[in-house]
């Protein structure tokens, strides 16, 4: 759980703005979004499990390790000619350590079977690997019957969330990965999501997630705005120390990670970004307009076009001076990382060029100059 201080919260509660830079600030200032969380032990108590299933979350699945732990025993297997087993844990599979032979030596560790070989031999012929994910075992189970449950769809599913996403590709994902109905992501986007003004985008942060298939579209909205809360937490500081709103901060990082080609493009994305801004130019961000448009058959985020830049929204930011009312998708820390750290430039103009690097110019005939050479040229 994210531990506030008084000092953070007081600055929250009155809204960062910003000072001597002249860095614009939006018109609403709110506090940030409520400080649940999700889980990141690996054991947790049983009571907290029957309650409100949490969520394992890492920003490196690979690093994932195989877990137990507590819950309660809500679906105990068939009466058969032993007795039924009791005392149900959770029994999670990694990503990427999904090997029958992985699994046996982790379910072995943890004391749930006695005997690899009897229960590799439980598995059907031709399967190497099981489904990732959180099941129920019994170390009443034999390896018969762990090698039955394994083999059944798992009852926590594991989510990643990609950085630069907007909510609708989130919603779209959870109906994949958790079954969600065209109604349940319907409302996951217009009540779910909409509980606060500063909710409505960007604060479904990209991570991986271990969600409960049957958890509802309300606590999975709940879940990632936690995850948010305790990531962004480590970087308030800063946004106070700097005079940024958190909203203004979140916002302008969101635009950074949909411009920029990759993290290390986007310190010079920032710092380019923030000259166009405090010189009172349009930020004239193509990102902006493809949010605008939406999906338009090829994609959330196909190629924006010169009709795009006329479209009339108040995120088209060739139209409209300033930062978007709000985030145009969900960053990842190294965009928020680089909103506070830009790069020192004295460019006002970038490009991605088809040598599939980045061309910055201070001026616009320099500009002009870099399309006809990374661009029309196509070296």
């Amino acid at each position: 759980m994210i531990i506030w201080v008084a000092g953070i919260a007081a600055g929250l509660a009155a809204g960062f703005y910003f000072g001597k830079n002249d860095k614009p600030a939006p018109a609403q200032t709110v506090p940030v979004a409520n400080e649940q969380t999700a889980a990141t032990s690996a054991v947790v108590s049983e009571s907290e499990i029957v309650n409100e299933p949490q969520a394992s979350v890492t920003n490196d699945p690979d690093a994932i390790k195989t877990e137990t732990t507590a819950i309660a025993d809500e679906s105990k297997p068939e009466a058969n000619s032993k007795p039924a087993a009791e005392n149900f844990e959770r029994f999670t599979i990694a990503i990427g350590q999904s090997a029958v032979d992985t699994v046996a030596a982790d379910l072995l560790t943890q004391g749930f079977i006695k005997d690899t070989e009897t229960f590799k031999n439980r598995i059907k012929p031709g399967i190497l690997a099981l489904v990732a994910g959180g099941y129920k075992l019994s170390r009443d189970m034999d390896e018969a019957e762990v090698a039955a449950a394994l083999q059944e769809k798992p009852y926590m599913q594991w989510v990643v969330v990609a950085e630069g996403l907007r909510k609708e590709e989130v919603a779209q994902m959870m109906g994949t990965e958790l079954g969600w109905t065209a109604a349940q992501q319907k409302t996951w986007l217009e009540i779910d999501t909409q509980t606060k003004p500063e909710y409505a985008e960007g604060v479904y942060f990209p991570d991986t997630y271990l969600i409960p298939v049957d958890e509802s579209p309300a606590k999975v909205a709940e879940r990632m705005q936690a995850r948010f809360n305790e990531a962004f937490a480590a970087y308030l500081p800063e946004f106070n120390r700097q005079n940024i709103k958190w909203t203004t901060g979140l916002t302008f990082a969101s635009v950074v990670q949909r411009e920029a080609k990759n993290a290390a493009d986007m310190p010079l994305i920032a710092g380019i970004l923030w000259n166009r801004l405090e010189q009172g130019m349009a930020l004239n961000a193509d990102a902006t307009l493809q949010y605008a448009r939406g999906n338009n058959g090829s994609g959330w985020w196909s190629a924006a076009t010169v009709a795009d830049k006329s479209i009339e929204s108040p995120f088209n930011t060739y139209t409209n001076k300033g930062l978007p009312p709000h985030p145009i998708c969900s960053p990842g820390v190294n965009a928020i990382e680089a909103t506070l750290n830009p790069q020192t430039t004295t460019c006002f103009y970038y490009l991605h060029g088809n040598d599939g690097q980045t061309h910055c110019a201070a001026t616009y005939e320099e500009h002009l100059q870099n399309i006809e050479l990374y661009l029309k040229r196509g070296d």
